[in-house]
């Protein structure tokens, strides 16, 4: 579960329906003088702005997109990075009372399109759900279930991607680890609240997969700034990394819910449940109890013991038992992922395990390839450059970086007092204590085998809150998987979710405020 890289890319694609109407270019936007060489080092900062309308709900919304550019300074005072992000305001709103939401992708070293091009911005693209999508053209159209009808939108790239990068004299280990990341995002934050006249709107974070770690340490980070945030948003969660380590079983245990959920989609279990709910609740109850029990036994486990616990196992994840009992009740994901659909010769996605893939040597011990990672990325990646440069208006010498596999190689995962891995579900929990408004959701996909719901449940289960603060943290289950937003339905669903949280998180703010 450490190194979760949220998927590569490709090139490519058209657009279904088009829209928007004029932009505006400022800085060194199309058009403008060119940097001298003395500066050229030290970019200014940029913004290309456009406007368009989506409708969501039967609503149109009416609303300014800024591409650009922010500068980071360091310790000395001077620029040693500029961060990319793409921001949506709705126009005509009262900025003081206007929520604005900041969002990010993971990885580390991913760029923010998937959240930006899959279900939260006023354009996605068209993917084949659970299976292949087909080359371009690809369709991008209009998202009626962006989250432009709660709040305006920030969509960040993490330093070394998109077109994030170091200037003059700054290195990228000066940004690639798990605080100096934080740091990173906490001042681009702060720099676009003074630039934009936003520091009295509220503020709410909105990180998928690595990102759910970055912003649970950012929550603590922006309190001890100065800024309270409204809301956190977590999305298919990794907050504590020591659950990886040799001779620990909490990997097995977070895990196999799961597995049972994927069973059950691919009808490898008996559906003597009343629904995939049911089915997952009783996975739970034996997860915790009997399976938990049978693993701390470690080698003292009895014969008779790992019998009866691996039939258990085999009612729930559809694996058989004498496979079960060779892998001593310890099935890894990668090993799931080959095993569940072996009697067909496939396998399943790691991300999501809907979607299904052949290997070359189905008898292979791990899966070849990720289907639910290489099935989508190229049509997001084509869906982002098109878009990018014929609706954003935004064009740059350099080249924009999907995914940058050398920040997690090279990733400092040091955290807080020299932790050597990070557990940052203590920093969200110490943001709750001193900001008791702030409310946190957590979306989980039942098939995501990257971050898997019961690890997640775990961790915000163990924050030791006091009892006022535990219904702070709400979570909730979506039948896709790690990109939630892959399953129409569920991406449906999700924007109701997340349209009921802004509405309580707001009304909780508004009722305090108000005069008894």
């Amino acid at each position: 579960m450490k190194y979760n890289l949220v998927l590569a890319a490709a090139l490519a694609g058209l657009m279904a329906a088009a829209m928007p109407a004029h932009a505006a270019e400022h800085g060194h936007a199309k058009g403008a003088h060119a940097p001298t060489a003395a500066s050229a080092a030290i970019p200014q900062q940029r913004k290309v702005v456009t406007h368009g309308s989506v409708s969501i709900e039967g609503q149109t919304i009416h609303y300014t997109a800024t591409a650009g550019t922010i500068l980071l300074h360091g310790k000395n005072g001077k620029p040693d990075g500029t961060m990319f992000y793409v921001a949506y305001t709705k126009d005509g709103a009262k900025a003081a009372h206007r929520p604005v939401t900041f969002l990010y992708n993971g990885g580390p070293g991913s760029s923010s399109i998937w959240l930006h091009m899959g279900g939260i911005g006023p354009y996605r693209v068209k993917v084949t759900n659970a299976g292949a999508t087909p080359p371009a053209p690809y369709s991008i159209e209009p998202n009626h279930e962006s989250l432009l009808n709660d709040t305006d939108l920030v969509f960040i790239d993490a330093m070394g991607t998109g077109f994030s990068r170091v200037v003059g004299d700054g290195k990228y280990k000066q940004f690639w680890g798990v605080d100096q990341d934080v740091r990173a995002f906490g001042q681009f934050i702060q720099r676009y609240l003074s630039q934009n006249n936003r520091w009295n709107s509220p503020k709410f974070l909105y990180g998928e997969s690595y990102g759910t770690t970055r912003s649970a340490a950012l929550s603590e980070y922006l309190q001890q700034q100065g800024i309270a945030l409204n809301g956190v948003i977590l999305q298919s969660s990794i907050l504590n990394y020591f659950i990886g380590s040799p001779g620990y079983d909490s990997n097995y245990t977070a895990n196999l819910p799961s597995y049972a959920a994927i069973a059950w989609y691919h009808n490898k279990v008996p559906h003597t449940a009343a629904s995939l709910e049911a089915f997952v609740q009783q996975a739970r109850e034996f997860t915790d109890g009997a399976y938990s029990a049978a693993l701390v036994q470690g080698d003292k486990l009895s014969k008779a013991q790992l019998d009866a616990v691996a039939q258990k196992m085999h009612a729930f994840t559809g694996l058989p038992v004498d496979y079960i009992e060779r892998a001593n009740l310890r099935v890894s994901p990668s090993a799931f992922r080959k095993q569940l659909l072996l009697p067909e010769s496939k396998h399943m996605g790691r991300y999501d395990a809907r979607y299904v893939g052949a290997d070359r040597n189905a008898n292979s011990s791990f899966p070849g390839f990720d289907p639910s990672d290489a099935y989508i990325s190229p049509a997001f990646t084509a869906a982002f450059h098109w878009y990018l440069r014929n609706v954003l208006k935004y064009t740059s010498d350099h080249t924009y970086k999907v995914m940058n596999g050398q920040a997690i190689q090279q990733w400092d995962w040091k955290h807080g007092y020299g932790s050597p891995e990070p557990d940052v579900a203590t920093d969200l929990a110490s943001a709750l204590r001193q900001n008791p408004y702030l409310r946190v959701l957590s979306e989980n996909g039942y098939f995501d085998l990257a971050t898997p719901f019961h690890g997640t449940e775990f961790d915000l289960d163990h924050m030791l809150l006091p009892p006022n603060l535990r219904d702070h943290v709400k979570l909730t289950y979506f039948k896709s998987g790690h990109m939630i937003y892959l399953n129409p339905k569920a991406l449906d669903a999700m924007h109701a979710t997340l349209d009921a949280f802004y509405r309580h998180t707001l009304d909780v703010v508004d009722k305090a405020a108000t005069p008894n």
